[in-house]
């Protein structure tokens, strides 16, 4: 198995005291007096792994567990078993939370305000010199953080009685008014913890999508869908299941077409033997295009058998003929 590009650990009280997270927005510093209060420290330590693009040849598409759910991310867990351990995707920019200290207010910079030691993550990455990439000229580079606390909840639903009727998400975070924010946000007490993948997806692309475009978004899902099954049997032993919780990945700022997204990482967790994969499709709206997504991911690792090779797989995905959308603005 390929070992990461680095393994960096941090205490978790260190890490907070010595790499505060850089807040530059008002409504992200209120959030995180709510997620540490004076005196309040977090706990444990901290795991973060960089992971140099991983091609396997020939693929082998194993048989993979899918669940598509109405919601956003809730990091309840599954299973309370020792031997499964559960992953959470971060959309994240090709250079790692990147505007967490902004008034922004997607999918990413969601994750890093309900989780704030990943802001310290990523300090303290730049204080030491170390790359915060997810991907650079090789192509996909995921970042993977383990045992982060989660401190408070969101909520981002519209919601005219408390004072947030167009919701919080994106760009409506920063023209909320700070009661609307706090009354929006629960702090949990105790703290819980998650594992996050952190890896980018293409962005504002044109016209259909090229067989590149299909094999990086691919082997970037393979490359972190890999990690996180490797991580989770180091962690937990050799009989541990990895579950990786994801959605529309690449498909709001950076304009990806939700249904061939899916598909791809479908097939990414099927090569990377991970047990189970649950799309957060957000509301029901969405649920079709995920399930469609996840359909076509059947139909292609059919198509291609197993094993196969990358260029099957690329070549059969490609003359499906899926075309990029649009960015949402947020």
């Amino acid at each position: 198995m390929p070992e990461p590009l680095y393994r960096v650990t941090f205490n978790a009280d260190a890490l907070l005291r010595e790499h505060p997270p850089r807040l530059r927005d008002s409504h992200k510093a209120a959030l995180f007096a709510i997620a540490y209060a004076p005196g309040e420290t977090p706990a444990g330590v901290v795991e973060v792994t960089r992971w140099p693009k991983r091609i396997e040849q020939p693929l082998s598409l194993g048989s993979l567990e899918r669940e598509v759910r109405p919601d956003f991310y809730d990091y309840s867990p599954l299973a309370a078993s020792g031997t499964v351990l559960e992953w959470h995707v971060n959309f994240a920019d090709p250079i790692l939370f990147v505007a967490y200290g902004s008034g922004l207010f997607a999918q990413d910079e969601m994750q890093v305000a309900e989780h704030p030691l990943l802001g310290s993550v990523r300090e303290a990455l730049r204080k030491r010199g170390v790359s915060a990439k997810t991907e650079d000229e090789t192509g996909g580079t995921p970042i993977l953080v383990s045992n982060v606390e989660r401190r408070i909840a969101v909520a981002t639903n519209p919601d005219a009685a408390a004072g947030r009727p167009a919701g919080l998400y994106g760009n409506q975070f920063a023209s909320a008014s700070l009661d609307a924010i706090r009354r929006a946000t629960r702090k949990i007490e105790p703290a819980t913890q998650s594992n996050i993948i952190a890896m980018a997806a293409p962005a504002c692309g044109r016209g259909d999508y090229t067989e590149s475009q299909i094999e990086s978004v691919f082997t970037t899902a393979l490359t972190a869908f890999a990690a996180a099954r490797q991580e989770s049997i180091r962690l937990r032993g050799a009989t541990c299941q990895a579950v990786v919780h994801s959605g529309f990945w690449g498909c709001g700022a950076f304009g990806g077409n939700r249904k061939l997204m899916i598909a791809l990482q479908a097939l990414a967790a099927r090569a990377a033997n991970i047990t189970r994969l649950v799309i957060h499709a957000g509301d029901t709206s969405g649920l079709e295009a995920a399930r469609i997504g996840l359909d076509v991911a059947d139909s292609v690792a059919s198509r291609c058998g197993s094993p196969c090779s990358l260029d099957t797989l690329v070549g059969r995905c490609a003359i499906l003929g899926y075309q990029w959308g649009v960015s949402d603005g947020n």
